[in-house]
C-alpha cells in the first residue's frame, strides 16, 4: 500500500464530495454528466500524482495494442452478454418477480439514426466515463487506502457496485440487481487484468454496443 499523505486524502474526499453532488444534486442530470466527472477525476488525478494522471486510473500504454483491444476484449464481451442474457437477467426476474424495464430503449428498434446516436452516447458516458469513474478512480481509491486483499477487494466490490448499479434506477430492481451483478463481474476482470482499464473500457463498450444493437434489431 502507498504511503497516505494528506494531499492523497484530501484531495480524493473533495473528488469523491463533487462525484456525490453532480448525481445526488440539485441540478438536473444529464446524459454528459459522467464526462463531466471523468474531467474532474483527471484533474484531481493531475494534482495528487503530480502530472501523471492516466496511469493511476489504469490506462497502461502496455495494454494498448490492437490483440488486447480489439480481440481479446470483444471476446469477453461477448461472452459476458451471452451470461447476462441466458442467466443473469431470467434469474433475477425469478428472483424478484419483476421483468426488467427497457422501455426507454424502445424507441431504437429499426430506428438507425437513433441507434447510431445512442452507440455514441453509451461509449462516451458509460464505456469510458462509467468505468474512469467506477472501476478506474473509486475502484483504484479504494485499494490505494485499504488494499486489496480478498477481504478488501470484496468490500470494495460490494460497495463501489452497490453504488452503480443504484445509479441505474431507471430500469427498475430488477435492473438494478443485474447491473450490481455485471458491475462485480467487470470489476473482478478489473482486478484479474492487474487494473487494465483499456480492457474494461473496451469490454464495456462492446456489452453495450450488443445490447443497443439488440433493440434496434427488436431482440431484447
Amino acid at each position: 500500500m502507498n504511503k497516505i499523505t494528506l494531499r492523497n486524502t484530501l484531495i480524493p474526499l473533495f473528488t469523491l464530495a463533487f462525484i456525490c453532488f453532480m448525481y445526488f444534486g440539485p441540478i438536473t442530470r444529464t446524459p454528459f454528466e459522467n464526462i463531466i466527472i471523468s474531467i474532474i477525476i483527471i484533474i484531481a488525478n493531475y494534482i495528487e500524482y503530480k502530472g501523471k494522471p492516466l496511469s493511476a486510473l489504469g490506462f497502461k500504454r502496455e495494454k494498448f495494442n490492437a490483440k488486447n483491444l480489439l480481440v481479446h476484449a470483444p471476446l469477453v464481451a461477448l461472452g459476458l452478454f451471452i451470461f447476462y442474457v441466458i442467466v443473469v437477467v431470467p434469474g433475477i426476474e425469478i428472483l424478484t418477480g419483476v421483468a426488467i424495464d427497457y422501455s426507454s430503449m424502445s424507441q431504437l428498434e429499426g430506428n438507425l439514426k437513433d441507434t447510431i446516436i445512442w452507440l455514441l452516447i453509451v461509449w462516451s458516458t458509460a464505456g469510458f466515463g462509467e468505468e474512469i469513474i467506477f472501476r478506474g478512480y473509486l475502484m483504484r481509491q479504494f485499494v490505494k487506502f485499504f488494499g486489496d486483499t480478498k477481504i478488501s477487494l470484496a468490500i470494495n466490490i460490494l460497495i463501489i457496485c452497490g453504488f452503480f448499479g443504484y445509479m441505474h434506477m431507471q430500469q427498475g430492481i430488477t435492473g438494478q440487481l443485474v447491473v450490481v451483478i455485471i458491475g462485480a463481474l467487470l470489476s473482478i476482470i478489473f482486478y484479474i487484468r492487474k487494473y487494465d482499464l483499456w480492457f474494461l473500457i473496451m469490454i464495456h463498450g462492446f456489452f453495450n454496443t450488443l445490447g443497443i444493437l439488440s433493440f434496434y434489431f427488436g431482440l431484447a
